[in-house]
């Protein structure tokens, strides 16, 4: 199964240059990745539209025999623009080791220590492999803030920071030596700088548009009527900081709660287990005897005891609001057919319930299994940001689907039924 083709850039001490990678795919039972280059070499260019002059014209590179390979030089110059997802600022680690380790922070350096690790991997760099072999750190970017709060987690952050000081120009040096910079048509580039020029003078023009509308907008609001101002008002669960949630599964239409704590995550349940109700008077008559939710991480919360006064007296309505209805149930059959089949609201909504879960859980897989050098993530990183520059997934999709489903499922397992 192929992997994507994807557009990179890279921060370099000879300054930023785009390439092409194909993270990980199987074929002929074997496991393989590979960047656009040469043996010994890394192919790198300084813009996109000397990218894709190359990627027309060339016929023998490393990526010459990758199963989606046919589609990349058929891609116009703007389609070959890394996003930011992929754009990996090298020469920028010391600034970001000496910052404080927020989730940001390690997000980003997990980032480019991945594909720091792929470019040793592909092209043998032991070097590299021996410097981010050398700090514990290093291996433990991609679990987040935990490994590195605390005294202990300290240390490993201070020794991780010590280990970039002393060693990170070895790195540096390491991927800057293996760029080289391959002649290009000289008549081909011509159309594809013709090409890049036309989408950014474009972009532009639609930019400057936006701004002008803003422009026109009376910042005043003219005259609001006092029903908006009603819309406005928040209500009980908005005032009590605290969201009834609707979950349409396959087996059936589920409510419970949820809120954000410092933007964490917190359901109705304890222990990794979410309490569901068939309709949302099920949920108000529990919550009128809240019995064994009393123990629910929820009841942790300021504004609890207001809800449970509420439900007491019989004046708890559960209404769910459109932004917290999420629609699981035949969404991993469009994920088969493709992006173009795919709802964007509908898998936001519903990738926003996975992470909210996981995170609240303590569980890794749905962020692992979203990261965008995953098919999934790629996949869902494609239709939740649609922009014509990037590369589209190339199908089939049954790995995507399968993923999906098995997220979807390790969700629903969950769900405590009441």
């Amino acid at each position: 199964m192929a992997q994507d083709i994807i557009p990179i850039e890279l921060g370099l001490p000879q300054g930023d240059v785009v390439t092409l990678w194909a993270p990980r795919w199987r074929e002929d039972g074997e496991e393989w990745e590979a960047f656009l280059g040469d043996e010994d070499d890394l192919y790198a260019f300084p813009d996109a539209a000397h990218l894709a002059a190359y990627v027309r014209t060339a016929r023998q590179h490393d990526l010459a025999d990758h199963p989606a390979w046919h589609t990349v030089p058929a891609l116009n110059a703007p389609e070959l623009i890394p996003d930011d997802d992929h754009s990996y600022d090298l020469v920028g680690v010391p600034e970001l080791v000496a910052e404080t380790p927020d989730s940001w922070t390690l997000s980003e350096l997990a980032e480019i220590v991945g594909i720091v690790r792929s470019l040793a991997d592909v092209c043998e760099l032991d070097e590299v492999h021996e410097v981010l072999d050398s700090c514990e750190g290093f291996s433990l970017l991609d679990q987040g803030t935990l490994p590195f709060s605390g005294r202990e987690g300290g240390k490993l952050w201070a020794d991780l920071s010590g280990t970039v000081s002393e060693k990170w120009d070895t790195i540096l040096d390491a991927v800057d030596d293996l760029v080289t910079v391959p002649e290009v048509d000289a008549a081909t580039l011509e159309t594809t700088a013709e090409e890049l020029a036309a989408f950014h003078e474009e972009s532009a023009e639609s930019e400057a548009g936006v701004d002008s509308e803003n422009d026109e907008i009376d910042p005043v609001g003219g005259s609001e009527s006092a029903d908006d101002e009603d819309e406005d008002e928040p209500g009980f669960w908005g005032e009590v900081g605290i969201d009834p949630v609707k979950i349409v599964t396959s087996a059936g239409d589920y409510y419970t709660l949820r809120c954000y704590l410092d933007d964490d995550p917190v359901f109705l349940g304890a222990n990794g287990t979410i309490e569901v109700f068939t309709s949302p008077k099920a949920l108000a008559r529990r919550l009128a005897e809240p019995g064994e939710l009393a123990d629910s991480e929820l009841a942790d919360v300021s504004t609890w005891d207001e809800v449970l006064t509420a439900a007491t007296a019989g004046e708890l309505e559960v209404e769910v609001e459109a932004a917290n209805t999420y629609v699981l149930a035949s969404l991993d059959a469009d994920v088969g057919e493709g992006p173009d089949a795919v709802d964007p609201n509908q898998l936001e909504l519903a990738v926003e319930l996975l992470n909210d879960a996981a995170d609240w859980s303590g569980d890794d897989s749905v962020a692992e299994a979203l990261a965008t050098s995953e098919r999934l993530g790629w996949f869902v990183s494609y239709v939740l940001k649609p922009d014509p520059t990037r590369l589209a997934p190339s199908g089939p999709f049954d790995d995507e689907q399968k993923t999906w489903r098995a997220l979807v499922d390790d969700f629903e397992g969950r769900l405590h039924v009441n």
